[in-house]
């Protein structure tokens, strides 16, 4: 996912690790409950909050709770960890657009939280897909999974997903929030 994020315009830096969950200091090999996870830093003149969730929800499948493709988990669950009350809103708005919308699979499972504690994972687990290239078939963009452009654009400042591939989360503030899938 964090390679996928990278080319979208504006992303200005990714960074994957942990967070959501019960254990400080989380790593790959012990991270408790918190879910896989990618920061997301981006210029808000290039892009906004909304126009990375609806990524977010293009590239993995938010209707599946604790899994994405064959990982199965809580470290797997699709999460938006806001860091502000306007990206709370802005999430509760694109989640109903999806839902209403009828093109995913079911309706949206994707846990709305507010940001906590993010743990950068250690170097050998970042960059998956950059080493990888094939290396996942859960996370890719599905053309049949986009909203249609007539509605309103919202603006936000921070983003982060997370997901099982590698990490993700958080950004130093006054930019960023949480996404996980």
């Amino acid at each position: 996912m964090e390679e996928l994020f990278r080319h979208q315009p504006g992303v200005v830096s990714t960074r994957v690790g942990y967070s959501g969950g019960d254990i400080p200091h989380a790593t790959y090999r012990n991270h408790g409950t918190h879910a896989e996870s990618i920061e997301i830093l981006y210029d808000p003149d290039q892009t906004d909050f909304r126009t990375l969730l609806e990524f977010f929800f293009q590239i993995h499948d938010p209707s599946t709770k604790n899994r994405q493709g064959k990982n199965i988990g809580t470290s797997y669950r699709s999460a938006i960890f806001y860091t502000t009350d306007q990206q709370k809103h802005i999430a509760e708005d694109t989640i109903a657009d999806v839902n209403a919308s009828g093109l995913w699979p079911g309706k949206v499972v994707t846990e709305l939280t507010p940001a906590g504690d993010f743990w950068e994972t250690a170097p050998e687990y970042r960059d998956y897909l950059h080493k990888h290239p094939h290396g996942y078939t859960c996370h890719f963009p599905r053309p049949g999974w986009k909203l249609p452009d007539d509605r309103a654009r919202l603006g936000g400042r921070r983003v982060a997903a997370a997901v099982r591939q590698g990490a993700g989360r958080g950004l130093p503030d006054p930019a960023w929030t949480d996404l996980a899938g």
